[in-house]
């Protein structure tokens, strides 16, 4: 009997690509998108973001073309909770959040495994650079190939027990022009989509703006101080 995993679609071309090879390497698969937000509640820029409704539409496509089922999770309260209130509460207390951390380790890693056990499905899979790697019974995270695309930093947290549960089709693949080169060649309309940059709910980049929209954060006028006081 084949394994069965969940593709986590982003609209992208890596998480097509992985999909593609799954299906290739005879895993019964389906795709998986998350809703964490609306286009209009954040002003969205689709070339330079994550997850919204046009990518949900990409994601949707490139499934149909890989004759894959394919769903969209509503995860909005919890993105809201675990992701966009945390990283206005971390910049309160002065810190500096990265908030794709806590996405995948609340949302890809925690309620999309959820689902997984639901389904009896075996595996989550991402097109995240990343290499899971077994020794001696254990499971390990490790740095991608392409040194310049490593996305093992933002999986840090993934808790130890699923890290056997999760696979990366891409750690293998040491140049992004690979991977968009597999899409082109199996017609996946995502092959030449640029890459996500931005934080996807700040689609502008506009830290200040979105903390002053969205909080009681206001800009103060005053030196920068260091603990020894030094401006």
């Amino acid at each position: 009997m084949s394994k069965k995993c969940i593709i986590a679609m982003s609209g992208g071309v890596d998480s097509s690509v992985a999909a593609f090879l799954m299906k290739e390497n005879g895993y019964e698969c389906i795709g998986a998108t998350m809703k964490l937000y609306d286009n209009e509640d954040i002003g969205i820029n689709r070339e330079k973001t994550c997850c919204s409704l046009d990518d949900i539409e990409d994601a949707r496509a490139v499934a149909r073309r890989l004759s894959m089922p394919y769903y969209v999770f509503n995860f909005k309260d919890e993105f809201e909770e675990k992701v966009i209130n945390k990283f206005i509460k971390t910049y309160e207390n002065g810190g500096t959040p990265n908030p794709c951390i806590d996405c995948n380790r609340y949302l890809k890693f925690e309620k999309l495994f959820q689902r997984m056990y639901e389904l009896g499905f075996d595996y989550v899979v991402t097109g995240h650079y990343a290499i899971v790697e077994e020794k001696d019974g254990w499971f390990y995270l490790k740095k991608g190939k392409d040194d310049t695309k490593d996305q093992s930093y933002v999986l840090w947290n993934i808790p130890k027990e699923l890290i056997e549960h999760v696979l990366f089709p891409l750690s293998d693949f040491e140049d992004k022009e690979q991977i968009r080169e597999i899409a082109r060649k199996n017609n996946l309309k995502v092959a030449n989509k640029p890459d996500s940059e931005d934080i996807c709910f700040v689609p502008d980049g506009n830290y200040k703006k979105f903390l002053e929209n969205n909080s009681e954060l206001k800009p103060k006028v005053g030196n920068i101080v260091n603990q020894k006081g030094d401006i």
